[in-house]
């Protein structure tokens, strides 16, 4: 990691691992991914208007959630207030991400102070991010990056990457959008793991995907229209599990706004399809 610029010390909570997925899990991870089918969504309800001087638009790049499902237009997990209607859920960790989230959990556990790790924390959410070109009338579009926010998911955020590698930066409070304010930065090689936790990496700073290589000539073949995958990161956070809904049991007006994306996923998976007909 690069050093802090006016310290040599660095504040805990931060974890890197280069080499966490193993050659056969590399494998496996890259065979279930044409399983999935990704969806696009809207960062705003279609059913009504978007807040004051904001605009409805796609979401940069499709994505997919394992777990429970984070919706843009139902804003997101947002505590303490946004907490209702939020977290929808979705499908189960496949086997192999099942076995790789025991050893985060593991090392969170582990390497951590106990006041970074809530009581009853564990990753039961994964967002599921392609990183790549969108293509629109055959004209591409490299969305390979995320710009800088925090997670508001309490509890270590941990994520694995895999495909080209990524250039991940911690952002100043002060200065958001300034690459004056880059306070650390770290390279996500294919197969590494990153953990962070604890108030400076999750609330004092805000962290974002600068940009993704193209050096290594990743493409996953995911079936996803309109989009040319070269990275695939799974973060995998801690939504509470009383906060966590089915389908059926969001409110009538959230049910709704979510309920053509629902569908989509049922074309694809039989897991979604049952959450209609509950």
């Amino acid at each position: 990691m690069s050093p802090l610029p006016r310290s040599s010390a660095q504040p805990p909570g931060l974890h890197y691992d280069p080499n966490f997925v193993g050659d056969s899990d590399h494998l496996e991870i890259m065979g279930w991914l044409k399983t999935i089918h990704p969806i696009w969504e809207n960062r705003y309800s279609d059913r009504r208007p978007p807040p004051p001087g904001q605009s409805q638009r796609p979401l940069l790049r499709p994505v997919y959630w394992l777990g429970n499902w984070q919706f843009a237009c139902l804003d997101y997990y947002r505590p303490p207030t946004g907490i209702a209607n939020r977290c929808v859920a979705a499908e189960p960790f496949p086997p192999v991400l099942a076995r790789l989230v025991k050893r985060i959990e593991d090392i969170v556990h582990r390497k951590f102070p106990p006041a970074f790790v809530p009581k009853g924390w564990h990753c039961n959410t994964c967002l599921v991010n392609l990183y790549g070109d969108r293509i629109e009338n055959g004209k591409r579009t490299d969305t390979a990056r995320v710009g800088e926010h925090k997670d508001f998911e309490p509890g270590p955020v941990a994520s694995i990457s895999v495909g080209e590698r990524a250039l991940f930066q911690f952002v100043a409070s002060s200065s958001p959008g300034s690459r004056d304010g880059v306070a650390l930065q770290q390279w996500l090689d294919d197969g590494s793991l990153q953990v962070f936790a604890g108030k400076y990496w999750k609330q004092q700073v805000f962290h974002r995907v600068q940009r993704v290589d193209r050096r290594d000539g990743a493409w996953f073949e995911i079936p996803v229209e309109g989009f040319d995958t070269r990275r695939v990161n799974f973060t995998f956070r801690y939504v509470p599990d009383k906060h966590v809904v089915a389908f059926s049991e969001l409110s009538i007006e959230a049910r709704d706004d979510v309920r053509k994306y629902v569908e989509e996923l049922a074309k694809h998976s039989e897991w979604f399809r049952g959450a209609l007909k509950g």
